[in-house]
């Protein structure tokens, strides 16, 4: 079966790269002035279409490998025979038809699959990167070859300045990657100067594929920016990385740069101070994140959307987990940390890595809770907009509550923190802030109520809500600053006062509809099957749909008399008749019965 459906997927795709080849021609025609090849747009198409857009390089080199091999066939350009392979290069001569370019463009493309693949690959496999570079190399001399076979005045300009473009950006790859960053800066900027000609002289639907080359190229010109030793480039980086671009192979780079950067800045790093005392920070992954955790918590309030303000937040909180992973392995390799010290030797205080731990699973636990926060947020927002197709599931009350209890449980981690059980100011904040929590987690179940219609359920959540909110604002008179960054509570009893009026009108509605119905066509909640109900008549519509209640089926046990069962008591007192007359009694033989006995025959 797997043969089978190997075969299948193959037959496939060839059925699929014939119709593609077919549509392709239309973009490889020659015009009357001269040979012209979109190299752009059959790269695009022919990426996306096999494999690049799951990441997939392998499948692109197979493709271009057989479209070669088609190619190749169709125009009588053999590589020699099936016994003897002869080399063969296309000339500026035999230019008589335009898919002579196209085999220069697909040797480039093959070779430059492969090295992706094995960059992929080199990452746990070193060796492989010299493999990388080669077929980079011989990417770029492909892509050369190219070049010079358009310089033919057979070829129009459009090509000729496409194929210019193209070797730039092969160029700049192979000097990218062996971090020739002017070299690959020049190559770079010479593709991007291209492309932009190219996209102001056409209409917009044909510039648009130009302009994303371009947007393609940028990250890694301010890359070879900074490496050169223009400092202004980290910024525009910095804010590439909000907006979500570079991707692929400049991502990687980017987070690498990134964490070089603060590597520097850790040397000058030795400690840090929180809740009035300082720690020394002696381990550099640790040191490179405190660095790190102010411009990580900038970048997240200038995030412009909610998706990059998630993807934030885990980067941030996978860096953080590692930090922690760091530290608490540094406390194991340290004999006399693994017990807490004895408070009459210190005073109560935890050691300097503990407390460092401490802090970074404060930060940690806190993250997590504006996360959550920000993701209720959103979620709130939506649940207040009117739902446009009601036959998709939208927000409900039920996910905002999933959200608030991994912030409550959050916050009692945050409670048992090891070295802050003694600061009382930082437990009622802590304090503070679970009944902020526990106030709106309140609220949303009271609404979950409200769409079963469970009135007086709700109304006493209700009441929870504003008893919450208002013991909250009690405690924050005796503390400065602790509701600076949590909902705000007046908003939420102004909220709670409104829902209650609303709630009280429903259920007086709900109760006051009624009585108006008559009472012989009321429906009841347990429908009776229609054999029970004969002599009341009730217009029942799924009577005569595909599913009516006619009978209780299958039907309620009944309760029936048990079967007797009968003890034979008086057998024990009964007296049975002698039967000694009627048994058999064995009579005696003597010799001649013995005689018999002994030859048989008186069996």
């Amino acid at each position: 079966m797997f043969v089978r459906s190997a075969c299948t997927k193959m037959a496939v795709e060839k059925h699929v790269e014939t119709k593609i080849g077919g549509m392709d021609e239309n973009k490889e025609k020659s015009t009357d002035e001269g040979l012209g090849l979109e190299i752009l747009q059959i790269i695009k198409d022919s990426q996306q279409q096999h494999g690049l857009r799951h990441g997939d390089y392998q499948r692109y080199r197979g493709y271009c490998s057989r479209r070669l091999r088609r190619v190749r066939k169709t125009l009588g350009f053999k590589m020699g025979n099936r016994h003897k392979f002869t080399g063969k290069k296309v000339t500026v001569e035999m230019l008589s038809d335009n898919r002579y370019l196209l085999l220069g463009l697909m040797e480039a493309e093959r070779a430059w699959s492969y090295a992706m693949q094995l960059k992929q690959e080199a990452n746990t496999e070193p060796r492989k990167r010299f493999h990388l570079l080669s077929r980079l190399r011989k990417a770029a001399k492909h892509g050369e070859h190219l070049e010079r076979l358009c310089e033919s005045p057979r070829v129009d300009a459009k090509t000729k300045l496409e194929a210019q473009a193209y070797t730039s950006y092969l160029s700049g790859m192979v000097q990218f990657e062996l971090q020739q960053w002017k070299a690959a800066m020049e190559a770079f900027n010479k593709c991007k100067t291209i492309y932009e000609k190219l996209a102001s002289a056409f209409t917009e639907e044909q510039a648009v594929l130009y302009h994303q080359r371009v947007e393609e190229i940028s990250p890694n010109i301010r890359y070879c920016a900074y490496n050169i030793g223009d400092q202004n480039a980290i910024n525009d980086l910095m804010q590439m990385r909000l907006t979500g671009g570079g991707g692929g192979m400049m991502a990687e780079k980017l987070e690498t740069l990134i964490t070089q950067t603060r590597a520097k800045q850790a040397a000058t790093m030795s400690e840090v101070e929180w809740r009035g005392r300082t720690v020394p920070v002696k381990i550099d992954k640790a040191r490179i994140f405190l660095l790190g955790l102010g411009d990580n918590e900038a970048a997240i309030i200038q995030a412009a959307n909610e998706e990059t303000k998630e993807r934030l937040y885990e980067t941030l909180l996978v860096e953080c987990r590692d930090t922690i992973q760091a530290v608490r392995e540094e406390i194991k390799a340290d004999a006399k940390l693994r017990e807490r010290p004895v408070e009459g030797e210190t005073g109560g205080k935890v050691s300097n890595l503990q407390y460092l731990h401490s802090y970074l699973t404060y930060i940690k636990l806190c993250t997590v809770v504006k996360r959550n926060e920000s993701m209720a947020h959103a979620l709130h927002a939506k649940l207040k907009e009117p739902q446009p197709d009601e036959s998709k599931r939208g927000p409900r009350p039920q996910d905002l509550i999933r959200l608030y209890d991994i912030i409550l449980q959050s916050l009692a981690e945050l409670s048992a923190l090891l070295g802050l059980e003694e600061d009382h100011t930082f437990q009622k904040e802590v304090s503070l802030k679970t009944l902020v929590y526990k106030a709106y987690r309140c609220f949303f179940i009271a609404q979950s109520y409200v769409l079963v219609k469970k009135w007086s359920e709700a109304l006493v959540l209700y009441e929870r809500v504003l008893k919450y909110a208002r013991e909250v604002q009690s405690k924050a008179k005796n503390l400065n600053n602790s509701l600076k960054d949590l909902p705000d509570v007046q908003e939420l009893i102004s909220e709670v006062n409104a829902e209650k009026y609303s709630l009280q009108a429903a259920a007086i509605l709900d109760t006051g509809d009624a009585p108006e119905v008559p009472q012989q066509l009321q429906v009841k909640e347990n429908k009776q099957p229609l054999c029970e109900r004969l002599e009341a008549f009730h217009l029942d519509p799924a009577i005569v749909g595909k599913q009516p209640n006619l009978v209780q089926f299958p039907p309620d046990f009944q309760p029936i008399p048990c079967k007797p069962l009968f003890f034979d008591l008086a057998l024990n007192h009964v007296a049975f008749p002698p039967l000694d007359e009627k048994v058999e009694q064995k009579g005696k033989g003597g010799l001649t019965g013995y005689i018999k006995g002994i030859f048989g025959f008186g069996s």
